[in-house]
């Protein structure tokens, strides 16, 4: 049976541009029970991506739109925009997009894009935060979930798992332990959305009718 047939009330879009272990962790979270939102669609800027044959798998609706086909980023983002329109989702749910959003783009969905980046924001924005952390001498690393601004890795933040660095790992290592709780915080905070607790207004994200001045911590 489709993972979108008259399953949840709150319409996801997935964008991906790898493998989609993310993107697998919401569907076998939806398939047992404990995510309750319709995942309509999962695109990409890859026709090749491995998350599209996830979602085929899962009998999810896929579209690949080829960011190389198009002159600059925001007429890409506009076709995306165009083409997820169909769907009318209500949160789209940025995992492993390899991609800078536009402001046109963000604007668009203003308030209602998720992201998870690999690192206890605001430390280590952009790329090769395992290796940072390490180098740095931290003693605990992890990963947060946070609404898109245009500010890269600037959103409010929702919700960081944290785990401790151990004397012996490498970046590698750090990296396949911070990606397991990430599909343990992902899919919690998106249920959080699709249940009407979750919302960015204001410029801060509000949890329960609160606003979040800090994530909610989760230790791994």
């Amino acid at each position: 049976m489709s993972l979108t047939s008259g399953q949840g009330r709150c319409r996801v879009a997935v964008l991906v541009s790898g493998s989609g272990t993310n993107l697998q962790a919401l569907i076998d979270r939806q398939r047992d029970g404990r995510l309750d939102a319709n995942l309509a669609v999962v695109a990409s800027n890859r026709d090749d991506a491995g998350g599209l044959r996830r979602a085929a798998a899962a009998g999810i609706d896929t579209l690949a739109i080829r960011h190389r086909d198009f002159d600059g980023r925001e007429l890409f983002d506009r076709a995306l925009a165009g083409a997820l329109a169909e769907y009318r989702p209500d949160l789209v749910v940025l995992a492993g997009f390899m991609r800078i959003l536009s402001p046109w783009f963000v604007a668009r969905f203003d308030g209602r894009i998720l992201n998870i980046h690999p690192a206890l924001l605001p430390k280590y924005p952009g790329l090769d935060t395992h290796a940072r952390a390490i180098a740095a001498g931290d003693s605990r690393h992890g990963s947060t979930v946070h609404f898109v601004t245009d500010e890269l890795d600037g959103g409010p933040r929702v919700l960081a798992g944290r785990l401790r660095i151990e004397p012996d790992d490498t970046p590698e290592s750090l990296r396949a332990r911070v990606l397991a709780l990430e599909h343990r915080i992902y899919p919690q905070a998106v249920q959080w959305f699709a249940d009407g607790r979750l919302r960015c207004r204001d410029g801060a994200a509000w949890l329960d009718g609160k606003p979040l001045t800090e994530p909610v911590i989760r230790d791994f």
